[in-house]
């Protein structure tokens, strides 16, 4: 006769069940810790990471700046080279035109009785009759051609308040011209200087306009 034999799986005893709780909590404050110490790791990544971001954007705002400056200054000087061009063989090239131009001067500025600026003059061509105004830009647009007309309208109402009877004539120069430029400018009756190799080059309107 055989006997059967059922075996049960043994009841763990209080201090196995103690022991689990224990091995739990230890496993769970471990993993705690870790998980501390990654977001303190990726805090500290991230701190680091808007530090160095910070310093790159001061970097490039400082390097902008210093571009910015070179960029002006290069731009001020060029425009003294272009209006030192202009203005040394302007008088011969002018008078070709049928003018007597016998006087020149450079930045000339306009105030009133109050000494407020009105107007400045960046090459002026007078003789006794006529007064040509000239404006000089590195490159001359269609907005500063328009700029200049404006600016021969408050030189013209300057003069009569002071008494000057002369005719005013315009004109425009750049070491590069856009095509809008020019044509607005001719249009316009103004005259228009222009550089296309070592010595200048005048080019009169189909109409003069005096102001």
């Amino acid at each position: 006769m055989t006997t059967s034999i059922e075996r049960k799986d043994e009841i763990p005893t209080f201090e196995q069940i103690w022991e689990m709780f224990q091995e739990i909590g230890r496993s769970q404050k471990e993993t705690g810790e870790q998980m501390k110490a990654m977001s303190q790791e990726t805090a500290r990544s991230q701190k680091e990471t808007r530090e160095q971001m910070k310093a790159m954007s001061q970097e490039t705002d400082r390097k902008m700046q210093e571009t910015d400056r070179k960029i002006s200054r290069l731009g001020s000087r060029l425009g003294e080279l272009i209006e030192h061009l202009t203005a040394s063989n302007i008088v011969e090239k002018v008078n070709e035109k049928g003018y007597q131009f016998t006087r020149i001067s450079r930045n000339n500025t306009i105030r009133d009785d109050k000494n407020k600026l009105k107007a400045e003059i960046d090459i002026l061509l007078e003789d006794g009759d006529y007064a040509m105004v000239v404006e000089v830009k590195t490159n001359l647009t269609k907005t500063d051609v328009k700029e200049h007309l404006r600016r021969m309208d408050t030189l013209r109402r300057h003069a009569d308040a002071h008494g000057d009877k002369r005719k005013y004539v315009s004109s425009v120069a750049g070491a590069l011209i856009e095509d809008g430029a020019r044509e607005y400018a001719l249009e316009q009756g103004m005259y228009v200087i222009d550089h296309p190799g070592q010595t200048i080059e005048v080019v009169a309107p189909p109409q003069k306009r005096e102001w």
